[in-house]
């Protein structure tokens, strides 16, 4: 694709979105660029929300991809508040809620996500927060005041993150979480308990296996009430309890989706030149694998870059694995490749309380791996991680578990 003559058009201004279209313009794509998203702002990266921004460390200007000057040097037609509401994938045309109708090239769907709203609580009530955009972050912030009572329902990362950052703030914190551990579905039993110990020291009141009954109050919310009589007083109520992915302009057009919007092995969807990447894409990790959606940094902003190249003609594979990361109090936590649900093949111990569990898979090749630690210091025992995980060759157990055996050295063979 030349570029001159050519539109492509991005839906979604988030961070893959934003991510798609400085990349195209790196690339040296010429022609028009259009990003179209439902918020005001310009593309941002999301993880600053729960913690800096939060804190109020941070500003939205420190996590943005670009400034406006910078949009306008790329010649990017921003069209912010203005989303799009039909897809014609044949006449390759999009219809936006102002009336406008765009013809596209290639189109790139970034669509997202929106916070899981909590059944049969009234919206009137107006202490009933989520956390998936800056405004909602915004709004948050204002009322994090020292001393204030927080019920945050649900222990997932966006919970426990909400949980840590207004327990520093002086905040009296109470967390609610239905499964009999934290963050089940993406993480190892241990992991689970370092996070239970470390946020119950910092004084975290957490209840699991736990069902909210009812929320009361009429304006705001003023106490929640659990199956099990348990009632909760608070000044703030924050539901944490997932993502639904945006894909009802894909279902409108006729695109194959699951969970997500799905793609081929290119990111591209069912139809003909439309892709789609980041939170609300639907890819498989190995050919002929399951679908599934990654949820993080690291996926929009790999996808983002892979999928730019892609609608430029380049037909390459996205093999990128998945990686996470999550800072609560001084601790932190990151995982690279597939965790499976089946106990780690080996552990190490690392001084101080850390530790790495490996996930090898029949063959003991690793697959994944998961690190716990103070700060940050686990970063570097990851990316070595990563590169075994790419180098693909058999490994021991025992090495594995051995800190006198240094994954440099695992890495030499």
């Amino acid at each position: 694709m030349s570029g001159h003559g050519e539109t492509l058009i991005i839906v979604g201004a988030g961070h893959a979105g934003g991510r798609v279209a400085l990349t195209l313009r790196e690339e040296g794509y010429a022609g028009r660029l259009v990003l179209i998203g439902d918020e005001l702002h310009l593309p941002y990266e999301r993880p600053p929300l729960s913690k800096g921004l939060l804190q109020g460390s941070a500003e939205l200007a420190h996590f943005s991809l670009c400034d406006a000057q910078r949009v306008d040097e790329l010649a990017i037609e921003h069209m912010p508040g203005n989303p799009a509401l039909k897809l014609d994938t044949q006449a390759r045309r999009l219809q936006l809620a102002d009336g406008r109708t765009l013809e596209y090239s290639a189109l790139l769907l970034a669509t997202g996500g929106k916070a899981r709203r909590l059944p049969g609580v009234s919206p009137a009530l107006t202490n009933v927060l989520y956390l998936r955009t800056h405004d909602e972050a915004l709004a948050l912030r204002s009322q994090l005041q020292p001393g204030a009572r927080l019920v945050v329902v649900g222990g997932g990362f966006i919970g426990l993150e909400v949980a840590a950052t207004a327990r520093a703030l002086g905040c009296q914190v109470t967390l609610l979480e239905a499964a009999d551990r934290l963050a089940a579905r993406v993480l190892p039993p241990r992991v689970s308990e370092a996070l239970l110990a470390l946020h119950r020291e910092q004084g975290v009141d957490i209840r699991l296996g736990v069902q909210l009954q009812s929320v009361e109050g009429r304006e705001r919310a003023e106490a929640v009430m659990l199956a099990d009589g348990s009632r909760i007083p608070c000044d703030l109520l924050v539901v944490g309890i997932g993502m639904l992915p945006n894909t009802e302009l894909a279902v409108q057009g006729g695109l194959a989706v699951g969970q997500g919007i799905q793609v081929d092995s290119t990111l591209r969807t069912s139809a003909e030149a439309v892709y789609a990447a980041g939170d609300v894409c639907e890819y498989r990790l190995e050919p002929g694998g399951a679908f599934q959606r990654q949820e993080t940094w690291r996926n929009a902003e790999a996808q983002g870059r892979h999928a730019a190249l892609n609608m430029l003609g380049r037909e390459l594979p996205f093999m990128d694995l998945p990686a996470f990361w999550s800072d609560q109090f001084d601790a932190g936590l990151q995982t690279v490749g597939s965790l499976h649900n089946a106990a780690p093949s080996a552990s190490r111990e690392l001084p101080g309380g850390s530790f790495l569990l490996f996930y090898l898979d029949g063959q003991q090749r690793l697959r994944g791996v998961c690190g716990w630690a103070q700060g940050s210091s686990i970063g570097k025992d990851i990316k070595l991680c990563e590169r075994l995980i790419l180098d693909g060759k058999p490994l021991s157990p025992a090495e594995l578990a051995d800190p006198a055996v240094s994954l440099k050295q695992l890495l030499r063979g």
